[in-house]
């Protein structure tokens, strides 16, 4: 039994349709169900229902004739008065989309023309789709309030009137002058890049430890802030600020007494504590001998 090509509306439409019929239902507007009734070879019914058998490929369309079916909606139309702008056009694509069915069984099946013939059906489906869209859309806006009907704007106008005292008035010359000025302001400006300074650190102090022990500097016990650097060579006397000073004076403190650590824990000199936090003295292994490659970190 030949029957209908299947042409199911796509998952986004049928998604478009659901929620714009749930807001016209949320709002108080019951869906248009109406359809003409019509009595066909093979079919007597709503045209809505033999429209989902058709697409549902449960009616055998072959049996039915477009010229009745045509008659009969013409027929319909013209015996209702008054008729709702929407609805006629609901059913109007109804009767468009069954004669779209019942013409794919019109096409032929295995020749040269069935190419134009699917590109035509093709277009003429396409511009069903989007009436059809347009009705929904359509039924979707009606159910939306109205102002004036179903919300209303306030009966009494502001009696507070606005006025601008800052006395700022430009024109387009002058706001385009500002910006070009305040653009060539901004390309001129310097990325911010701070000082850098020196810090004393653990290879320093190794160095100066190694330069002053190996030249017999250090006949005793002596204590560490003997051999911090000087300003000069912590780089004290380059920072302008007090703050950068004192953390260039911990720097070094810290980078000796690293260097003193290591030495010691090497056997080049020895340290002593006589207690907790006080002074740290060393002095030169009697028994270790100071390389001239210099001391490395571990």
């Amino acid at each position: 039994m030949p029957v209908a090509g299947n042409a199911p509306m796509s998952a986004e439409d049928v998604g478009e349709r659901g929620d714009m019929e749930d807001a016209a239902t949320a709002e108080g507007h019951a869906p248009v169900v109406m359809s003409p009734v019509l009595h066909l070879d093979g079919f007597d019914g709503p045209m809505d229902l033999l429209l989902e058998l058709a697409r549902a490929q449960k009616v055998d369309l072959s049996r039915i004739s477009i010229l009745q079916l045509v008659e009969q909606y013409l027929a319909v139309v013209d015996s209702v008065r008054d008729l709702r702008l929407e609805l006629a056009a609901d059913w109007l694509v109804m009767a468009a989309w069954l004669a779209w069915l019942k013409s794919r069984l019109l096409l032929p099946a295995h020749d040269e023309d069935a190419l134009d013939a699917e590109e035509a059906a093709g277009a003429l489906q396409a511009r069903l789709v989007e009436l059809e869209r347009i009705g929904l859309l359509a039924r979707w806006l009606g159910a939306r309030p109205c102002l004036g009907h179903d919300v209303f704007e306030r009966g009494e106008a502001e009696d507070l009137v606005e006025v601008d005292r800052s006395g700022l008035a430009v024109d387009i010359a002058q706001l385009m002058r500002g910006y070009m000025t305040a653009m060539r302001r901004h390309a001129r400006k310097r990325a911010y890049r701070p000082r850098q300074f020196h810090f004393w650190t653990v290879q320093d102090a190794l160095r100066r430890l190694r330069d002053l022990l190996g030249a017999d500097m250090v006949p005793d016990w002596c204590g560490l802030d003997a051999f911090l650097p000087t300003a000069r060579e912590a780089g004290r006397m380059d920072a302008p600020q007090e703050d950068e000073r004192r953390a260039q004076q911990r720097a070094a403190v810290a980078g000796t007494l690293l260097a003193t650590l290591e030495m010691a824990k090497s056997g080049i000199i020895e340290l002593r504590q006589n207690e907790e936090f006080g002074r740290i003295e060393l002095r030169r292994n009697p028994q270790a001998e100071i390389l001239e490659t210099g001391v490395q970190t571990a």
